[in-house]
């Protein structure tokens, strides 16, 4: 017997199977301001503790997408230590707020499994929830991704496609938001005059900035995550393998995209949840990433008066400015610069 972990292969899952994944977490002032040196995120709430006292917080929450990384780091050396490939993501709810000090764990269940045809792969669907030290629900999300066989002969017992929601409800969404003082929101300070009503949709929004990605800030973030996938450290297995170079990760893009979207989307302070999102190809370091967003909906939540809620599309190119706003060729494919499609729920002032 071996004390070593290989990780699990596809043929190891079974559906409703339960997994508590180590370790846990606690997020320190240290976490938020390596983030911040990987991304540069601006949003007022996040950066200050006296704007978010200003307007209701106890302190400056930590960033939606660093509590984000760190409940999916904790799952990668169970679930996707082996991945081909995540593949998407739905569903994901944002529950409460999340501090500095704050100690974050995961526990996920396997409620899909679907094998492909080449009889070498197999795509995993993971339901999977961070919790603080409290045991409060932070973030809920559910996510699917390719994962290898050990055996090609193995067979899996069980397989279901899971039913997933398109996108969530506005009635679903704002819990890990306080109720707000919008005339204490100083607009001056949070670096955008626009709020919820300025925007309409269908608007798009090129974010006109880009930043082009080091191959150490990457594997600097994916190793701050915890985040153990074999893709995006070894240079000695991947120099060998399709791209012939480590893969960035996935989340990576996301987060520089939605620091990209400031410009643009300056009070759009919260993450709310995420519908879906598509990596549509890898990106590499070196290349720069640029961003543009398409308002699809606007809502006003029940209850509430003092924010409104703004449903995004995000699109994140490499090596390509936003200006004509590129997302798919007249064959329907993803124009060749698209790299990231996500689209997501957010909060801003009223």
């Amino acid at each position: 017997m071996t004390k070593t972990n290989s990780g699990n292969f596809f043929e190891d899952f079974r559906i409703g199977q339960v997994i508590r994944h180590a370790t846990p977490r606690t997020v320190t002032e240290g976490d938020v301001a390596l983030y911040t040196a990987l991304y540069g995120p601006r949003f007022a709430v996040q950066s200050s503790d006296a704007f978010a006292r200003s307007i209701g917080y106890p302190r400056a929450p930590i960033d939606d997408l660093l509590v984000f990384h760190v409940v999916f780091g904790k799952t990668v050396p169970d679930v996707s230590l082996n991945a081909v490939a995540n593949l998407g993501y739905a569903g994901c709810r944002f529950l409460a707020p999340v501090y500095p000090g704050d100690t974050l764990s995961t526990v996920s269940e396997v409620i899909g499994l679907k094998e492909n045809s080449n009889g070498k792969t197999g795509v995993v669907y993971v339901r999977s929830t961070g919790y603080n030290q409290h045991g409060d629900e932070v973030l809920d999300y559910v996510r699917w991704v390719m994962v290898r066989k050990a055996d090609e002969k193995a067979g899996v017992p069980d397989q279901k496609v899971p039913e997933l929601p398109a996108a969530l409800t506005p009635e679903q969404i704002g819990s890990a938001v306080p109720m707000i003082d919008t005339e204490a929101y100083d607009a001056v300070l949070a670096g955008s005059p626009h709020r919820f009503h300025d925007y309409r949709a269908g608007e798009r929004i090129d974010h006109v900035d880009g930043m082009t990605v080091e191959e150490a800030e990457h594997m600097l973030a994916t190793r701050l995550w915890q985040n153990t996938a074999k893709v995006h450290f070894n240079q000695w297995t991947e120099g060998q393998g399709r791209f012939g170079r480590r893969l960035i990760y996935g989340g990576h893009v996301i987060s520089l995209a939605r620091a990209l979207s400031f410009n643009g989307l300056g009070n759009a302070f919260h993450v709310a949840a995420i519908n879906g999102g598509r990596h549509v190809a890898p990106l590499f370091a070196g290349l720069t990433v640029f961003a543009w967003s398409e308002v699809l909906d606007t809502a006003e939540l029940s209850g509430r008066d003092d924010v409104g809620a703004l449903r995004i599309r995000t699109v994140a190119t490499k090596d390509r400015p936003c200006t004509d706003l590129p997302l798919k060729l007249e064959n329907g494919d993803y124009d060749p610069a698209v790299i990231l499609d996500l689209d997501y729920w957010v909060l801003l002032p009223r």
